[in-house]
């Protein structure tokens, strides 16, 4: 009987302790001028019976980039670390001597991470095969991912950069053009990291005699294209002391993005292309495949997913999840309820959660602090714990966090995603505390001054570094 009272108490006060925030966190929030019914905390430690800190918890709030561990780890157990995507290259006519005398075709299956040197690799086999020439088109073949998936609206005005990139099933490089900002002998040097010559530069920038500071607010960019021609005018000032600075803008739709890579890359590998661009959604009967190409593992894809908070390659995931556990071609609704029904198969309760594309860029999605704590906590407890949490950023170290909290103690002893939008501040992970206890930790903020929440959150995670 006095055991049993003892735990009553404890539970108790237990749970009289989650009704307040900690003092510290509870200041910060009043000094940025957000009330707590605009935030939502869950803590709790690993191993732990009941969640050491619950404000709003239940509450549905929307997470921002927050939403790529939910994505990410479904597809970490839907499709395991191991999953690679394949990328298959057909011809649709006789091939000899060389020469191909008909189309090429290029069959894509959503891989996040095609790069210029995926790219580069795969043409390099053709021609190891002793392709020269390609007499007809190039034809890319999207079928595998909806067509609807790539004409939604972009996220908000600033429609040219490239978190703004829409999902395709044949993806290169994210469809964004990186431009690399340097300073050489007093002038301001502007050139393109893959050199397209689609993509013409106005170089109006003049050198900054201050320090770097927040380079991006004194540097302007306009741009004029269409489907085969971008010119892309540079002004403002830049800082010798930025050292390299680099701006991802996204100037062409998938496809044509796709086909200038490949006349540029084809050509600088010796071979001969003339050809237009086509696109198709069935093979031809007479089609013969010649290359396929594996991507690198899921494992390691969530980690440049998750590190670097890629929207586009989460929302390329979710698709990947819809297409291998629902009817194709993949699309969100379909990825959507992929993912919602391998949380009700883990006892997990979605009902009040909203999933439209998996990347957090998004103004309808949803979650609730304490289910992703909870999911944090499975997680912890599983088989994929070591691929989800190596692919969070490192408090202070690396990723979205690598400039947070350094020098403090707790810098390098959290492993946390973070999230950003307009009036949503977010973060979610572990944080291992002085007495190397691992607590799971998120904090949701939805308010129009979220923007200024970040000492709150801050104040929170070192409070449960120090906690007692």
């Amino acid at each position: 009987m006095k055991k049993l009272l003892i735990s009553f108490c404890l539970t108790l006060a237990s749970n009289f302790a989650q009704a307040a925030l900690p003092e510290s966190v509870a200041v910060a929030l009043k000094e940025a001028g957000i009330p707590e019914s605009g935030t939502a905390v869950y803590v709790q430690p690993v191993g732990g019976r009941h969640s050491q800190l619950s404000l709003n918890a239940n509450k549905p709030m929307n997470p921002a980039s927050v939403m790529k561990l939910v994505t990410t780890y479904a597809a970490l157990d839907l499709l395991k670390p191991t999953f690679r995507w394949k990328t298959e290259v057909y011809r649709d006519a006789v091939m000899e001597g060389g020469i191909l005398h008909g189309n090429l075709i290029i069959k894509g299956y959503g891989d996040p991470s095609f790069k210029a040197d995926e790219f580069r690799r795969l043409l390099g086999s053709l021609r190891q095969q002793g392709l020269k020439k390609i007499t007809g088109d190039l034809i890319i073949d999207k079928s595998y991912f909806a067509t609807s998936t790539g004409h939604h609206k972009v996220f908000d005005s600033e429609k040219w950069r490239s978190y703004n990139a829409l999902p395709s099933a044949f993806l290169v490089n994210g469809r964004h053009t990186s431009f690399k900002f340097t300073v050489h002998e007093g002038k301001v040097n502007i050139l393109q990291e893959v050199e397209l010559p689609e993509v013409q530069i106005v170089n109006n920038m003049t050198l900054a005699k201050n320090g770097c500071g927040s380079w991006r607010n004194r540097l302007t960019y306009d741009v004029n294209a269409s489907k085969t021609k971008a010119t892309v005018t540079f002004g403002g000032k830049f800082s010798s002391r930025c050292g390299k600075r680099y701006l991802e803008l996204s100037l062409f739709d998938d496809e044509h993005y796709a086909y200038f890579m490949f006349r540029s890359l084809w050509r600088q590998l010796g071979g001969v292309f003339n050809g237009k661009l086509r696109s198709q959604t069935k093979m031809p009967l007479q089609a013969v495949k010649l290359v396929v190409q594996g991507s690198q593992p899921l494992a390691n894809i969530v980690r440049d997913t998750n590190k670097w908070s890629n929207n586009v390659m989460a929302r390329q995931i979710l698709l990947t999840v819809a297409a291998n556990y629902h009817n194709k071609p993949a699309s969100e609704v379909r990825g959507m309820l992929a993912v919602k029904l391998w949380m009700a198969n883990n006892g997990r309760n979605a009902d009040n959660w909203v999933i439209e594309n998996g990347s957090g860029l998004s103004r309808t999605e949803r979650v609730t602090a304490k289910g992703l704590g909870e999911m944090l906590l499975d997680a912890y407890d599983g088989p994929l714990m070591s691929e989800l949490m190596s692919s969070l950023p490192v408090l202070s170290l690396d990723g979205t966090l690598s400039r947070r909290l350094r020098k403090k103690a707790v810098s390098g002893r959290a492993h946390i995603k973070t999230g950003s939008i307009k009036g949503v501040r977010a973060i979610a992970g572990y944080v291992l505390d002085a007495k190397n206890r691992r607590n799971v930790v998120v904090m949701i903020v939805n308010h129009a001054k979220a923007s200024s929440s970040r000492k709150a959150q801050d104040a929170l995670i070192e409070w449960v570094y120090n906690r007692p």
